[in-house]
């Protein structure tokens, strides 16, 4: 659980290195430019390789080049080797853009979170300071609490795990 003694992130990109980022990311789909995008209902509908079906596929590609002339000419093996070859890569590429995905997820769940819980403890800060009649504070506080100070029945301000 994080809490203002634990900053694991401490960071901020520049504009020119987000700018580059994007450029390069933009560079990735540009050099595949026959990714294609499908619909929900497509992604429900298309058989999945797994690892079975993957392992029937090699068989059947062998079977197809060792034994021509038995299938009709419409069943074009060169095409199904590269939709399969094309598989394989992607596959390889899909496990390296994964791994960056989930980095920048988490980095950003822990950016986020450290944040929201310094923020959660200004806010019980000002509070606080409000209490004891600091002045300038009742904004603040007033302010922020409003964000919590939903109906009874609402949910109130997040517990963080933290003792007060």
């Amino acid at each position: 659980m994080p809490n203002l003694n634990s900053n694991r992130i401490d960071a901020v990109l520049t504009d020119s290195e987000i700018l580059a980022l994007k450029t390069q990311f933009t560079a990735i789909e540009s050099s595949i430019p026959f990714l294609t995008g499908l619909t929900p209902e497509e992604r429900i509908a298309l058989p999945k390789i797994n690892v079975s079906n993957k392992i029937f596929v090699e068989d059947a590609l062998m079977h197809i080049r060792n034994t021509p002339g038995i299938l009709p000419a419409y069943l074009d093996a060169a095409k199904i080797e590269r939709d399969y070859v094309l598989f394989g890569q992607l596959d390889e590429l899909l496990r390296l853009s994964k791994r960056i995905t989930e980095k920048l997820e988490d980095t950003m769940m822990l950016a986020g979170s450290e944040a929201y819980v310094s923020a959660l403890t200004a806010y019980r800060l000002f509070g606080a300071a409000s209490q004891a009649g600091i002045a300038g504070s009742d904004t603040a506080y007033s302010h922020l609490q409003s964000r919590f100070s939903k109906t009874a029945t609402e949910i109130q301000a997040p517990d963080t795990g933290a003792e007060n």
